[in-house]
């Protein structure tokens, strides 16, 4: 009889301890995982996340006020070319003056509109280093720099003087600075310019032959000369002109004679 009363209550006896020891292992602490910060302060290296390849189209559309400039890279496939060099991973890398979408309001109303392929695309290589440049580094860079326009620097003359934080750029036709570093990561450089960067090698000479033809109707109309000689004297000044513009380069379009 006893055995029979005992044997319900031992039963709830044993349910009750059961329930004790798994109650009190769910309140002890756990343990830190590896790698894991823990309370002394003390934590794992850091693993960097996977990431993309470099676009510059990307970068500078994240920006938000590169549009033209963006549009330049992509017709003159400029973006395809420093996108796929950057994926090398290699030296010696690109550095960017990017002008803003005010730098191409800035420019006479219809100028890109009348610019050949061949000058869009030496107006963006212009502004295009095959080397990577930081802030500091222009203070010793040797100038002028070579772009991606040519390899002569006279008709594609880039003066790059730093001073401190100040960046200040020269062309022969433009004088900006470096506004801000939109990008930089040890390969790629991004830096905003206020200005579009224009050269001598990006005009088109076509100005100087209406200078030719307006000097022609002057020595022919008002001047007192056989046709002969003042048509030798045309001859004669498109010669000096030619000679002034192979060695002055950079002033030949302020000729005094207008060639």
């Amino acid at each position: 009889m006893m055995q029979r009363l005992l044997s319900p209550t031992l039963l709830l006896l044993i349910l009750f301890l059961l329930c004790t020891t798994t109650y009190g292992q769910s309140l002890a602490p756990a343990a830190a995982p590896s790698g894991a910060t823990t309370t002394s302060g003390q934590s794992s290296p850091p693993t960097s996340s996977p990431s993309g390849p470099t676009d510059i189209n990307a970068i500078l559309g994240k920006a938000g006020k590169f549009t033209t400039f963006i549009g330049l890279l992509k017709s003159t496939q400029m973006d395809s070319q420093i996108n796929s060099e950057l994926q090398k991973k290699s030296k010696p890398g690109f550095t960017i003056f990017a002008p803003t979408d005010s730098a191409f309001s800035d420019l006479k109303t219809g100028t890109l509109n009348s610019y050949t392929d061949e000058q869009k695309a030496a107006l963006t290589k212009f502004h295009v280093l095959h080397s990577f440049l930081t802030i500091s580094q222009f203070q010793t860079v040797s100038n002028p720099l070579h772009t991606e326009a040519a390899a002569n620097t006279e008709e594609f003359p880039l003066n790059v003087i730093g001073n401190g934080t100040q960046v200040n750029i020269t062309t022969g036709l433009v004088n900006t600075t470096v506004d801000s570093t939109v990008y930089s990561d040890g390969q790629l450089a991004v830096y905003e310019t206020p200005q579009v960067l224009l050269a001598q090698g990006i005009l088109s000479p076509q100005h100087r032959h209406l200078y030719l033809q307006s000097l022609r109707m002057l020595l022919l109309r008002q001047m007192i000369l056989p046709g002969r000689l003042a048509l030798l004297l045309i001859l004669l000044m498109q010669h000096v002109c030619a000679m002034h513009q192979l060695q002055y380069p950079l002033e030949w379009r302020y000729y005094p004679y207008g060639c």
